[in-house]
């Protein structure tokens, strides 16, 4: 089975999760967080960029619990890109 090249909206997305990770993880360090979801520091380190837009559903979920985020409010700021000057 081949895999199908990521859109341009497949990596807008994943910019996004990174986004949303990284304010909901706020002071604590990435080593606290990568250890608490079961992840190496260098997985978190590429998910909050966007270098992996496209995590395993598991490996979100982890983080999702380890930064306090419930998957329904992820899943809220990955459906609606931001708009210019939105807050």
């Amino acid at each position: 089975m081949v895999r199908q090249p990521l859109t341009p909206s497949d990596h807008a997305r994943g910019e996004r999760l990174g986004e949303a990770l990284r304010q909901a993880r706020g002071d604590r360090s990435m080593v606290q967080v990568a250890t608490a979801a079961g992840i190496s520091v260098e997985t978190l380190r590429k998910i909050e960029r966007g270098r992996i837009p496209t995590p395993a559903f598991f490996t979100v979920a982890a983080l999702a619990d380890a930064v306090g985020l419930s998957l329904d409010a992820l899943c809220r700021n990955l459906d609606e890109p931001r708009q210019a000057g939105a807050a």
